[in-house]
């Protein structure tokens, strides 16, 4: 399954900013995987922190090859050592754990996340032992498939807004700026902005300063 958008939020964009329209023309349209099972996606999503793609994607095959179907039973019937047989190190087996034992017993109540607006979702994920403001983010995008949700926190995006703007830093209020003009379909924008700074585009270079380069307001101390 796919993050679900099409030509309404494409040309909406478009519209808005005719940079962002250059890339998405360039681009096409993108297929990015979602998991929309709460639980599966939250643990894919603490399996996945800190480590490469590839791992990450060798990992998460482990687990779900060895549990069958992830889910708050079947990671406590694995427990710390069997989560930790799939790759998984101790603190995020231990977060897994802590997780599942949450949603069989009704303290974290899964379907009550999804009715919640954005930042209460995000809220209510970050209560979660090894969830930051970031993933939780991520789960709202890759999971719940909300289509509005514009990271600052991601270097990826913030080194495309640089390249497909050329800005040599992003700070926070031209990130908002982006923010406003991309809403209500940040996602969307953000899936583009991925591309880009993977490489999508042939000649697009990121503007950041090289290492060792001083700012003007580091020149200026």
């Amino acid at each position: 399954m796919y993050f679900q958008y099409g030509s309404t939020e494409m040309e909406y964009l478009k519209k808005k900013d005719p940079k962002l329209k250059e890339v998405i023309e360039k681009i096409g349209f993108i297929e990015k995987e979602v998991d929309t099972d709460l639980f599966s996606a939250v643990v894919h999503h603490i399996v996945g922190q800190q480590i490469s793609m590839k791992a990450q994607k060798a990992i998460w095959k482990r687990v779900c090859d060895g549990l069958g179907k992830v889910t708050a039973a079947s990671v406590l019937e694995a427990g710390i050592e069997g989560m930790q047989s799939f790759g998984l190190s101790l603190r995020k087996a231990e977060y897994s754990l802590d997780f599942a034992r949450k949603v069989q017993a009704g303290e974290f109540d899964l379907e009550e996340v999804w009715e919640k607006e954005d930042q209460e979702a995000i809220q209510a994920l970050t209560s979660l032992k090894g969830i930051g403001v970031w993933t939780a983010e991520m789960i709202l995008l890759f999971c719940m498939e909300r289509p509005n949700v514009f990271s600052y926190d991601d270097l990826a995006i913030q080194r495309g807004l640089r390249m497909v703007y050329h800005h040599r830093q992003i700070d926070k209020k031209k990130f908002e700026k982006y923010r406003r003009r991309f809403s209500p379909y940040c996602s969307v924008a953000s899936l583009y902005l991925w591309e880009v700074a993977g490489g999508a585009i042939e000649g697009m270079k990121d503007y950041a300063p090289k290492k060792g380069t001083k700012t003007s307001f580091q020149k200026s101390q």
